[in-house]
């Protein structure tokens, strides 16, 4: 035993600038040893019983040891690709002659033992090449110094190493049910419906699990390590070791110490800076979604798009060891939206028009007679929606409107236009459309770009509160009105006030303050004010603004909550 550490110690020499103690199993000595941040930083060593991450440059074999102190011991050596395939190889290093039988020779010189170590190839025990989660497993192992090779022939790419000579007993990575798929049970044109086996690492052993469900639309995961490395490249840059250092950091995290002191504490963790000279690597975003979700054995996945194909993979980890074990991933395409029939527009007649949120609907507009021009007058009450229009299949038009919009199209003769409305991520979208080939007069009122509503504070007393807005350079009609609010004023309250379709017949006559017209040639000058009074001390009210078009058709401007003085 005493030749096996000398044997190590000397493969380790090149590496750091003081003498290491070879980690073991010992739990007292064990503990000490991975609070030593130098012990494993730049070392060559697998420690016994932790996992460690590191780093490899295409073709560039790296090399780690592990040591085995008795005979007749089991061993479990588990590779984690995290992005590229690897090909790794576990060999047995021969010692060196010279030893005595019973292993109590004195060691021979660091020079001799090193022109031996040099020549000696050892016995080559396991070898694989792929991306999967492979592992070596013996039951009973020689004593020994064990050597790991890694070689990347794709990229630069990083990995993960278990080793441990109490693979019984230690069990950190979640175990796998009899039947590890994932299936689908239930599948729509936004969502999927997933369920799996639990591990019997939960419900037999007890431990604390949590599983973790990802998506994609490229390929299953083999591993967790996989998916934390495409999730990192939605960082700007990346940046790789530096070439010529071991970079073979341990995780700190596994064994209680806190994440956000591993910076500090830990120099060989922290994100380098990018330097002059150094290579950074652009890594593209990646539409990927990772969610854990418990110890919940079935998941809907939603949110998603339609006709189109989904991966899945679930991950359970043990929450102790932060260690995963991957289920067999599956894959699964949302169902088409129906084909929908377009509503009809009439020429000259105004359509109210829904979209679901984040959906789209078809308007058709075909004018029974030739024309040189076609106008749209769009009226988005809510949230901005995508307007797209088409001429018998060309496409003329695609922007996103937001209040009000007028668009005005060069005709054929029986043309045929589609109207394409896909609504807003943030909730259903709700329109007023008005197609024409005679326009006259604007189908809706005229806004001016800023539609808000200025109180001011300093006219504010106990029963007053002057405001001001902004009008436009046609006279138009501009009607406000005013509502006490109590203490209940939920959101959706809040959004149907942010409804500018909803016009001053919705209101309570009690509410109107008054109408009046107003305009001015000149936009900087076109403001006006107005005082309502009559108000209660300390109270808090809702304003609108309404400016009614030709044919009574009224727009509102952005809601205003204001408060009166409780002192004067």
């Amino acid at each position: 035993m005493v030749l096996l550490h000398w044997c190590l110690l000397w493969l380790l020499l090149p590496l750091t600038s003081r003498t290491q103690k070879l980690p073991t199993r010992d739990e007292e000595l064990f503990q000490m040893q991975i609070r030593d941040k130098a012990f494993f930083h730049d070392s060559s060593v697998i420690p016994d019983g932790a996992e460690i991450s590191s780093y490899l440059f295409k073709d560039t074999p790296r090399r780690y040891f592990f040591m085995v102190e008795e005979d007749n011991t089991p061993l479990s050596v588990t590779v984690t690709p995290c992005d590229a395939p690897l090909e790794w190889k576990l060999s047995l290093q021969e010692l060196p002659e010279g030893a005595s039988a019973d292993g109590s020779g004195d060691p021979e010189p660091l020079d001799q033992q090193k022109q031996q170590m040099t020549d000696m190839a050892g016995t080559e025990l396991f070898s694989y090449k792929g991306n999967d989660v492979e592992y070596f497993l013996s039951s009973s192992s020689p004593a020994g110094l064990y050597q790991l090779e890694l070689l990347s022939s794709e990229k630069d790419t990083y990995f993960k190493v278990y080793a441990t000579t109490t693979p019984e007993s230690d069990q950190p990575y979640p175990e796998l049910p009899y039947d590890p798929r994932v299936d689908v049970t239930s599948l729509g044109h936004t969502t999927v419906t997933l369920v799996w086996k639990p591990s019997p690492t939960a419900s037999v052993l007890k431990q604390p699990i949590e599983y973790c469900v990802v998506i994609n639309k490229e390929h299953n995961f083999k591993s967790l390590c996989a998916v934390e490395t495409k999730l990192s490249a939605d960082d700007a840059f990346m940046m790789a070791p530096k070439p010529g250092l071991d970079f073979s950091p341990f995780d700190f995290a596994h064994f209680g110490f806190p994440i956000d002191n591993l910076g500090k504490d830990r120099s060989f963790l922290a994100k380098p800076s990018p330097k002059v000279g150094r290579h950074v690597y652009w890594k593209p975003k990646v539409d990927i979604q990772k969610i854990c979700i418990g110890n919940k054995n079935i998941f809907t996945v939603s949110d998603l798009k339609p006709d189109t194909q989904y991966y899945f993979d679930v991950f359970m980890v043990n929450t102790n060891s932060n260690l995963s074990t991957a289920y067999v991933g599956t894959f699964a395409k949302t169902k088409e939206e129906a084909k929908q029939k377009p509503v009809e527009l009439k020429d000259g007649r105004i359509t109210d028009v829904f979209v679901k949120r984040k959906r789209t609907k078809f308007l058709r507009f075909a004018p029974v007679s030739s024309h040189q021009k076609a106008s749209f007058f769009i009226h988005s009450c809510l949230d901005a929606v995508q307007v797209q229009v088409r001429r018998d299949g060309k496409l003329l038009l695609s922007q996103n409107v937001e209040g009000v919009r007028q668009f005005q199209l060069r005709g054929k003769p029986k043309a045929k236009y589609l109207i394409r409305l896909k609504g807003s991520k943030k909730g259903a979208s709700m329109l007023k459309i008005l197609a024409t080939t005679k326009p006259r007069k604007p189908a809706f009122p005229s806004l001016p770009q800023d539609t808000r509503i200025k109180a001011f504070d300093k006219l504010r007393t106990c029963s007053s509160v002057t405001v001001a807005w902004l009008g436009t350079q046609e006279r138009r009609k501009f009607c406000i009105y005013r509502r006490e609010l109590d203490g209940n004023y939920s959101e959706d309250q809040k959004r149907r006030e942010q409804n500018r379709c909803l016009g001053p017949d919705t209101r309570k006559k009690s509410e109107k303050v008054l109408c009046k017209y107003f305009h001015s040639q000149n936009r900087r000058k076109a403001v006006t004010t107005e005082t309502i009074r009559d108000l209660q001390p300390g109270k808090s009210y809702l304003l609108d603004v309404y400016v009614v078009g030709h044919g009574g058709h009224s727009v509102k401007y952005q809601s205003k909550v204001v408060k009166t003085r409780k002192v004067c």
